[in-house]
């Protein structure tokens, strides 16, 4: 990865966690990886960004499960 790109911050701040407490319903990331993002190489960050669209499909789009 190039070192003069940093891979941005996903937050959007709505931070609340799903139902589950697995995933930030805002973000999609996890709570180990809201805590370690700072301390994240941008190898590690864009691994996790790369993860987040299917953590959230078709937001926006459908009414929450019941």
């Amino acid at each position: 990865m190039n070192p003069s790109i940093s891979v941005a911050n996903p937050c959007i701040n709505i931070c609340r966690m799903d139902q589950a407490g697995k995933y930030c319903q805002g973000c999609g990331r996890t709570l180990v990886e809201i805590g370690r993002w700072e301390q994240m190489t941008d190898e590690q960050r864009a691994e996790v960004t790369a993860l987040l669209p299917a953590r959230r499909p078709n937001r926006g789009t459908q009414a929450p499960r019941a």
